[in-house]
């Protein structure tokens, strides 16, 4: 394929070549005005509008020298057969112009997906003191940018507060409760002196855009973490999230379950009850993973989840970047590269002492 990739203009000349020699090597009532035809095609889908235009040229002319040669270029069916690879050489040319028209919509679209995934979920700083930081999206529609999975990163007076999220669905429908979630996160984060009355506000502000006329998802799961600028500890407020992984040295990983079970935000309604706030410890050198169920619902083929525990045990990383790119190959070579949820990571490595500014 590769080879194939790079030799793409050659494919209408080899059309025509065959279809050449093959004509006239064979009887005269033979005809492959097929690769004729074939050629401009081909150039409109794979090449230029000059390579369209001189494959279509080509074609016309190659077909020409056939007639000529077993004396048909005179009577009716040779007429026939020339118009017809006229014809079809000159819709080649609106054929790539209208791929061409596509194309640049699609890129486009691109474009400004990207653009509303930089607004709405902005990479973080990769570091903020002694911690660094690194992210990754992956989207489940492919043209897309962003899905419904979300995070945010924020520097306060009270420590680096984190937030991983997955809104219920997927898609670009979802993007109206990710911008309301880390919206009211941005706010929250620099006004609550503690992740439990962040958590408040993101579930009051879920509520109250779902009572509005632009009604959003029915919840969020959602893990909130806070990471104190002194001492060696984090606070997680777990809304019905998968559990963040500790990543220690030597290559132990271990699941922070919440000590208290909890409903996804939007749903606290249903079973009133105060948010739990799990204090553990964070050494240095120790990598918190933040992730969504896309990494852990991902199955090969026989249906078996990706274990990620299983992935990072027994490794070494020397940051967060590595340790995110080492789940990310291992899960798409887990599916075979076939990715059908969003996946949103946020993995946070503490530095030793002698690494701290």
């Amino acid at each position: 394929m590769p080879w194939f990739l790079r030799h793409l203009r050659l494919v209408p000349v080899l059309l025509l070549v065959a279809g050449l020699l093959t004509d006239f090597y064979t009887p005269a009532r033979f005809s492959l005005e097929a690769l004729y035809v074939a050629a401009p095609m081909t150039a409109a889908a794979l090449l230029s509008l000059r390579a369209t235009i001189l494959a279509g040229i080509g074609a016309c002319a190659a077909d020409a020298a056939i007639l000529t040669h077993f004396g048909f270029i005179g009577d009716s069916s040779g007429h026939s057969e020339l118009a017809a690879v006229a014809t079809v050489s000159a819709l080649a040319v609106v054929v790539n112009r209208l791929m061409r028209y596509r194309d640049v919509r699609l890129q486009s679209a691109r474009e400004i997906a990207l653009a509303v995934q930089r607004a709405v979920l902005p990479r973080p700083p990769a570091s903020i003191g002694p911690l660094r930081i690194a992210v990754r999206y992956q989207a489940a529609v492919k043209e897309a940018q962003i899905g419904g999975d979300l995070y945010g990163v924020q520097d306060t007076p009270y420590g680096v507060r984190c937030l991983v999220g997955d809104v219920r669905g997927k898609g670009m429908e979802t993007i109206k409760a990710v911008d309301v979630v880390l919206g009211a996160f941005r706010e929250a984060a620099e006004d609550e002196p503690t992740p439990l009355g962040i958590a408040a506000r993101l579930e009051r502000g879920l509520l109250r855009e779902a009572a509005g006329p632009a009604r959003t998802e029915d919840f969020v799961t959602a893990v909130l973490a806070e990471i104190p600028h002194s001492g060696g500890e984090l606070r997680l407020v777990n809304r019905g999230h998968p559990a963040p992984l500790l990543y220690e040295r030597r290559g132990r990983v271990r699941g922070l379950e919440p000590s208290e079970p909890a409903l996804p935000l939007c749903l606290g309604g249903l079973a009133p009850r105060e948010d739990v706030s799990d204090t553990v410890p964070f050494p240095p050198g120790a990598t918190l993973l933040l992730y969504t169920d896309g990494l852990t619902e991902a199955r090969d083929r026989s249906g078996t989840f990706f274990d990620p525990v299983a992935t990072l045990a027994g490794h070494d990383f020397p940051g967060p970047d590595e340790l995110l790119d080492t789940l990310l190959d291992g899960v798409l070579h887990h599916t075979g590269g076939r990715i059908t949820d969003d996946m949103a990571l946020l993995a946070i490595t503490r530095g030793t002492e002698h690494e701290a500014p």
